[in-house]
């Protein structure tokens, strides 16, 4: 990075956190009951885990999330545990738990997501209202996963407004109605994977040119600049106004699938914090995704795995 460029300011925001937990089991089976592994327990959520895997990563952020009840006070603690920088907005519900089993006979993974807590219009504007009232606005404003309960779909089509209206950008990575709604008012980056980019176009995407065509149609149709398709065991793909590359898939053996999509978004912002060229960004987002695959549980990349795959990964110009 040139010495004269300051990292660009981020700020992760984690609309339904969630505290994982994560086990294994020898195998699962109705009715009996499944004699289980030490538990391991994470502060979650898409943004927070984001966030986290830039923190890996040498990078820096703050975050921005509601808490409530004891599992969000046991959040708060485990991410001042790791020393992230964050901001909690405090609700009357409770953080949700989720749980993901792994199932060593078969090498199987159970993942068991709750919907979170009810926000009421109050608490959801309130994260708006403290982005509107910061008065040094990040340059790059993450928000990763999912609305909970009482929160509008347009809401991160109000986000996308604002990062408009203050010059921010705005990556995100979500689903369904929610994700629909933001594009139409046009987002930087967008992470689909192949499931989330079929769904926005209406379309059974079967081959490389469909997909290529999906996500040239979000670009060239204003709705993001730039869109990484993750494509799990058929690598990745980036799509912008400048081009199209692909990235195939690295030889590793797969541990668990947990983590890997918000390590890509973790790994590929942290180099456009250090204002790497978005090529070498999406490199990275291919390297830490992967690296979150050797790992079981809630486990995302670790910083020295992404970096020992990252001369692996090949991006090749369509």
């Amino acid at each position: 990075m040139p010495s004269h460029q300051a990292p660009l300011r981020v700020l992760c925001l984690t609309l339904n956190p969630s505290v994982d937990l994560a086990t294994e089991t020898e195998s699962v089976v109705a009715t009996h009951k499944l004699r289980c592994s030490e538990t391991t327990n994470d502060a979650g959520g898409g943004g927070i885990n984001v966030a986290r895997v830039l923190i890996r990563m040498g990078g820096q952020c703050t975050s921005l999330c509601p808490t409530g009840g004891p599992s969000g006070q046991w959040l708060e603690a485990r991410m001042a545990q790791e020393n992230m920088d964050a901001v909690f907005l405090p609700i009357a519900g409770q953080t949700r738990v989720s749980f993901t089993a792994h199932e060593k006979a078969t090498g199987a993974e159970y993942r068991f997501v709750m919907p979170g807590p009810t926000l009421s219009e109050a608490e959801w504007q309130s994260a708006l209202d403290h982005l509107r009232r910061m008065p040094d606005f990040p340059d790059l404003l993450v928000a990763s996963g999912s609305l909970p309960p009482g929160v509008p779909t347009d809401f991160y089509a109000r986000l996308a407004r604002l990062c408009r209206e203050r010059g921010a950008r705005l990556v995100l990575d979500t689903a369904g109605p929610a994700l629909a709604a933001a594009l139409k008012e046009s987002v930087y980056l967008v992470k689909p994977n192949l499931r989330e980019l079929s769904e926005l176009s209406g379309q059974k995407l079967d081959t490389s040119a469909q997909w290529q065509a999906a996500a040239r149609a979000l670009v060239e149709s204003g709705q993001a600049e730039v869109v990484a398709l993750t494509l799990g065991h058929l690598g990745a793909l980036l799509v912008t106004r400048d081009g199209a590359w692909s990235a195939p898939p690295l030889p590793i053996k797969v541990a668990s699938a947990v983590g890997a999509g918000d390590s890509f978004v973790g790994g590929m912002v942290w180099a456009l914090q250090q204002h790497q060229p978005l090529t070498q960004a999406f490199a990275w987002g291919v390297a830490a995704g992967s690296a979150a695959l050797l790992s079981i549980g809630t486990g995302l990349c670790c910083k020295d795995d992404a970096q020992q795959l990252f001369p692996q990964v090949q991006t090749t110009a369509l």
